[in-house]
């Protein structure tokens, strides 16, 4: 993974050091009504129910993408292996969305100076081969009546 990639992740972690503890339940994040739609969100192929896994949302704004401080929500749920699920309630439109498993639950995102130390995904399952993937491989768009959307955990090792 190159230096700009690590530098990105580095971002994305910070940007969840700030967060709410973790939920008992997935409790959707939001608050329904004034045409909001429920977006149901599943992190799948987590290898252990260890810590926690934080569901980031990403407004439809390349230029904030993966930056500190420029999430639109965010969720902390207690991990379940293999599958965790986060809710949020959101506008219709399109969005981006990065998760991560903080198995040591410190609410940072631990990696070694070349590479993750703990799993990650984001949505479309967005390629990582040569670092972080763009905006426009994971912008998707949530409908008038909802949506679900999968993101596969990735680990380093």
């Amino acid at each position: 993974m190159s230096r700009t990639a690590l530098a990105a992740l580095a971002l994305f972690a910070g940007a969840t050091a700030l967060s709410a503890p973790a939920q008992a339940a997935p409790a959707c994040v939001g608050t329904p009504g004034n045409g909001k739609v429920k977006l149901e969100v599943a992190a799948t192929s987590l290898r252990s129910a260890d810590g926690e896994v934080a569901f980031t949302v990403y407004p439809d704004d390349s230029s904030r993408f993966l930056k500190g401080g420029a999430k639109l929500a965010r969720a902390r749920v207690k991990a379940t292996a293999p599958t965790t699920r986060a809710c949020f309630w959101l506008a219709p439109g399109h969005y981006a969305l990065a998760t991560y498993h903080d198995e040591n639950g410190d609410h940072k995102f631990n990696r070694t100076a070349l590479a993750p130390k703990e799993g990650y995904g984001f949505s479309n399952d967005a390629p990582t081969t040569f670092g972080l993937p763009s905006f426009k491989a994971t912008r998707f768009p949530l409908p008038a009546g909802g949506g679900n959307i999968a993101i596969r955990t990735r680990y380093g090792r």
